[in-house]
């Protein structure tokens, strides 16, 4: 099997049976063509998933250092790793050849998390009352969805109306395009289920057009042309709201580590955390300890009277 092929079917498996977005999809597409093209100006021949050594991919890696950044190089590793694995569980080939090759060291940075009073300003930034838009009420309704129940923003986007269901105790939401296809279930806050809910009676129908192409009976929210909005527009409201309020900083993804870094103020435990962020695992979850404690160590600094004396 060529490298086309094989990579054509490593894309029909990452949407089909790992539901992985089209954003993730074009990624991994561009990485395995960039080594793809580094094969054939080293080897002077087109690459094939069976002739290609560590050798080959630590060579790859190693030009990469001139112009990438080690957060990059890691992500193209990881790009060719996960392809020839897909490959080995195919039977394709015996052996992973970028397995045994090491990534380089990132550097560690931690979540921007906004604190519960810029939160509150970036939420309440969409207009509200008799002046407000389909638009508006949309917007704020997004906003709470991703600060109230910590999801991403593609999760947020791929929301169907009949994710949202009341049941007793409270409002849950079932996410479904969550990252790896994994689905989870996880509460709403009563101020987002409220949001939600205004959103529905007031402001979804006006976008709402029958004679377009675009409509989505089934999202939960739309674009004005009546189909389901897509995470790069959720992400340039989020922007252009930030900028309304100062708050330049200010990311979808950020409200997300707002939402986990409140809770563990709040006395959450990680593991609970862990469950509503869907985290594979409890280390990507622990970084939040350090955030938290950044933030009682600024509140310390601030307020003890022998916290800045020598």
């Amino acid at each position: 099997m060529s490298w086309l092929e094989s990579s054509a079917e490593f894309d029909r498996y990452l949407e089909i049976e790992q539901g992985a977005s089209v954003h993730t999809r074009l990624a991994y597409s561009r990485d395995l063509a960039e080594f793809s093209l580094f094969y054939q100006e080293r080897c002077q021949q087109d690459p094939n998933p069976l002739s290609v050594t560590s050798v080959d991919v630590r060579a790859h890696i190693a030009a990469l250092f001139d112009r990438c950044e080690a957060s990059s190089i890691a992500r193209k590793l990881s790009a060719l790793r996960s392809f020839f694995r897909f490959l080995v569980l195919r039977e394709r080939i015996d052996v992973n050849p970028a397995a045994q090759v090491p990534s380089p060291k990132k550097k560690k940075t931690l979540p921007r998390a906004l604190d519960v009073d810029q939160t509150f300003a970036l939420i309440e930034a969409p207009p509200n009352g008799k002046e407000a838009k389909g638009s508006d009420l949309r917007d704020r309704a997004i906003l709470e969805v991703i600060y109230g129940a910590g999801l991403r923003v593609s999760e947020t986007a791929g929301l169907n109306l009949g994710d949202i269901e009341s049941r007793a105790g409270g409002q849950l939401i079932t996410v479904r395009r969550a990252k790896r296809g994994k689905e989870r279930i996880v509460p709403i806050g009563k101020m987002a289920a409220a949001a939600v809910a205004i959103y529905l009676e007031q402001g979804r129908e006006s976008m709402r057009h029958p004679r377009t192409q675009e409509q989505d009976p089934d999202a939960l929210f739309l674009n004005l042309r009546g189909g389901r909005l897509t995470t790069r527009s959720m992400q340039r409201i989020v922007r252009r709201l930030a900028i309304v309020t100062g708050l330049t900083e200010a990311t979808p993804h950020a409200l997300r580590h707002s939402f986990a870094t409140h809770l563990l103020d709040g006395g959450a435990d990680l593991r609970s955390i862990q469950e509503l962020l869907g985290h594979a695992s409890l280390a990507s979850t622990q970084i939040y300890t350090r955030v938290s404690l950044d933030s009682v160590m600024a509140t310390y600094d601030a307020a003890h009277p022998h916290a800045n004396k020598s």
